[in-house]
């Protein structure tokens, strides 16, 4: 039987919150997570809090109930990306013992869902990834706070079991965006456009193409791309915009490397993300059936615009 957009959206949603917790809870057991215990717990309550004030304040200006006092299974896909984002702040950040860099970016997360929003054929829809951007934000903001270290998602094991950690976060990854989120057009785009930067940098410039290819090995580099740059809410939904999308990421990502810019997967994909919403924005003052509004208001009725994870 064929699922329909909302039902597809509910089980990513869903599918994507019991991987991430499974996910964290390996980590800080058996894989080598090196934040403290308590960083996804503070960092989820922090966003599961701001959803709700700002919720309850956009329903109130709006004079409409708040989501989060419908159905049980209404309200559970209603605080997921929430949730989502704040455990995905938690497991990509280091901030050593401090939480507060942490809270930030899980707020600034889901802020900025409700500040920074196009409307497309009267739909409200929020143009930022909202894990990536409250990364950047507070990697911009706090010069000591980094991501954490790839190899602490294979710290703790030894052999083979280190291969078998990624090769499991890539089979469910796919399998994920290939039957729920229809984003595999944007995962060739972006791999593809991976190795084309990688190609150009190592015939244009001192760096082999090895160590240019490298991360694309990494654990890391398999959570971004099959968690991250996938997000529904944020990429484009046809599979040539999606394409497009992915290799413009790429290219964006080979410019700040070659600059030197450090965690250019995060800041590549935010200035994607922002480069979009002003396409966006410049096609629907020419189209007459389009209009932009940043930000903007949703009706009671209207629905949520698919998210994603972090």
């Amino acid at each position: 039987m064929t699922k329909s957009p909302s039902e597809r959206r509910s089980a990513a949603l869903r599918r994507f919150g019991a991987s991430i917790t499974v996910l964290t809870v390996l980590g800080h057991t058996v894989l080598g997570f090196e934040q403290a215990y308590l960083t996804p717990v503070v960092a989820v309550f922090a966003a599961l809090t701001a959803e709700i004030v700002l919720e309850s304040v956009e329903a109130a200006t709006a004079r409409r109930r708040p989501r989060y006092l419908g159905k049980p299974g209404a309200v559970a896909d209603f605080l997921l990306p929430a949730y989502i984002t704040g455990m995905a702040c938690a497991m990509l950040l280091y901030a050593n013992d401090r939480f507060m860099p942490t809270v930030l970016a899980s707020v600034v997360g889901v802020a900025s869902k409700y500040v920074v929003r196009v409307r497309i054929g009267g739909k409200s829809r929020h143009v930022l990834n909202p894990s990536n951007v409250g990364i950047v934000v507070v990697l911009l903001l706090f010069g000591w706070v980094g991501i954490a270290p790839p190899y602490e998602f294979t710290e703790w094991v030894t052999g083979w079991w280190g291969a078998i950690v990624p090769a499991v976060l890539l089979i469910a990854g796919t399998m994920l965006n290939a039957k729920l989120t229809g984003k595999v057009p944007l995962i060739l785009g972006w791999v593809g456009g991976f190795l084309g930067q990688a190609l150009v940098r190592a015939l244009f410039t001192d760096i082999s193409l090895v160590s240019a290819v490298l991360p694309i090995t990494g654990t890391a580099f398999v959570l971004f791309t099959n968690y991250m740059i996938t997000d529904p809410g944020t990429t484009p939904s046809s599979r040539r915009n999606q394409v497009c999308f992915g290799l413009a990421t790429a290219v964006v990502y080979g410019v700040l490397v070659q600059f030197h810019v450090v965690f250019g997967l995060f800041f590549a994909l935010t200035i994607t993300c922002a480069l979009r919403a002003v396409v966006l924005a410049v096609a629907a003052r020419k189209s007459p059936q389009w209009t932009v509004l940043v930000p903007a208001q949703r009706t009671a009725a209207e629905p949520m615009p698919a998210r994603e994870p972090a």
